[in-house]
């Protein structure tokens, strides 16, 4: 806590008066320290917020409809419903009564819909049962196959890096450690001083 980590993934996605003090941010060839936060949207840049932002008063249903309104669709509700079952089950339900798994469900499903090439989830495991995990989990490696980045902030630090390739540790905004997931996992002071583990 007070790492940085949510003000990273918002200077990112341009949202909140993102407080990037210094740098750039470049995808695709694209200078996102520029954009606003729609501009970063239709480039293909989608934040899940670790509180989730499900519409109140909207279906599962209609959250997704949402999302697909702009331009660059990703997934289609057929696909979102394959890859969730769980949500095409309760479809017609007001997506703020899903349990808080299904809540995160939607808020992935949500951020698929559309075109997205860089996909920032802010702490998709918090509070979740370890069954719901490891669903998320599955649906992740399957972003992963797809080819699409996505970066992870996540007090689960060990669940996030059995998914992750690289791994950044920020300590108080200043970056501690750059490197592989398994360097992360072999370096015992890492582990101890960061991880806890």
């Amino acid at each position: 806590n007070g790492a940085g980590k949510t003000s990273t993934l918002r200077s990112i996605a341009r949202t909140d008066d993102p407080v990037v003090t210094a740098g750039e941010i470049w995808l695709e060839g694209q200078g996102l320290h520029n954009m606003k936060t729609h501009e970063a949207a239709l480039a293909g840049v989608q934040l899940v917020p670790e509180d989730r932002r499900i519409i109140q008063g909207l279906t599962v249903e209609e959250n997704l409809s949402l999302a697909q309104v702009a331009p660059g669709h990703g997934w289609s509700k057929e696909e979102v419903y394959e890859h969730f079952p769980r949500l095409g089950e309760r479809r017609k339900q007001d997506g703020t009564t899903l349990s808080g798994g299904e809540q995160q469900m939607l808020a992935l499903a949500r951020a698929l819909s559309r075109d997205v090439k860089l996909l920032l989830l802010d702490e998709p495991y918090e509070g979740l049962a370890p069954v719901i995990v490891q669903e998320i989990e599955k649906i992740l490696r399957e972003i992963k196959k797809l080819g699409i980045t996505t970066i992870i902030v996540e007090q689960n630090a060990v669940a996030a890096l059995k998914l992750a390739d690289h791994a950044v540790i920020l300590d108080t905004g200043e970056v501690a450690f750059s490197g592989t997931a398994k360097e992360v996992l072999e370096n015992e002071q890492l582990r101890h001083e960061y991880l806890a583990i």
